[in-house]
């Protein structure tokens, strides 16, 4: 089972639906004890960094999902899921996040011509060869919306990058976990094919 964790933030049935639409069945779970005994593992997020670490913690949610991510059960982040993985994010503030992936999240930088949040269809250039990416073309277009970026310490975990007035990281992988900026449960076909992949791993 894929399980989708609900901890009050994000666009949780628009993911379910993106599930059911590849074949792949797909449930929301706000309780530690599904979590902990899923086999696939979705965080989405939208929203603030803080209210959403906060909001899992209280939960008690934080647990199961370290232990499923360190048995290297497949996980998949989306957005705010991606940068949660991270040890700090500088969002109106200093807060830590899960610490899975060593990095920090910031705040694009001003610059001539472009908006904050970055918002719409952007290209996505893979780097390696992440499993998350079978039968989908090297810069096919994926849509975004976020204001903040990651930046891992360690370049191997990236997978992709993508160009905003500066080549920020749009996926990261290493083993069973993988984690994209993106929505994929938006970006149509492409988006709907690396649903699929990660419901076949």
């Amino acid at each position: 089972m894929i399980a989708i964790v609900d901890y009050g933030m994000g666009n949780l049935r628009s993911v379910q639906k993106g599930f059911e639409r590849v074949g792949a069945e797909a449930r929301i779970c706000q309780r530690p004890s599904d979590i902990a005994n899923c086999e696939k593992l979705v965080l989405p997020g939208v929203g603030a960094f803080r209210d959403a670490i906060s909001e899992m913690r209280r939960l008690e949610l934080v647990e199961p999902i370290l232990a499923h991510i360190a048995a290297d059960k497949p996980f998949l982040g989306i957005c705010l899921g991606l940068q949660l993985l991270f040890d700090v994010s500088h969002e109106d503030g200093e807060w830590p996040g899960l610490g899975v992936i060593p990095g920090e999240v910031v705040r694009f930088e001003d610059r001539p011509g472009l908006k904050v949040p970055h918002m719409g269809w952007n290209q996505v250039e893979r780097k390696g060869t992440s499993p998350l990416f079978d039968s989908i073309p090297s810069d096919s277009y994926f849509y975004f919306v976020h204001s903040y970026h990651v930046v891992p310490r360690d370049p191997s975990v990236i997978a992709g990058t993508t160009d905003y007035g500066v080549q920020f990281v749009s996926v990261v992988s290493r083993g069973n976990l993988f984690a994209t900026q993106f929505h994929p449960e938006k970006s149509q076909r492409h988006g709907l094919q690396l649903l699929k992949n990660f419901a076949t791993l």
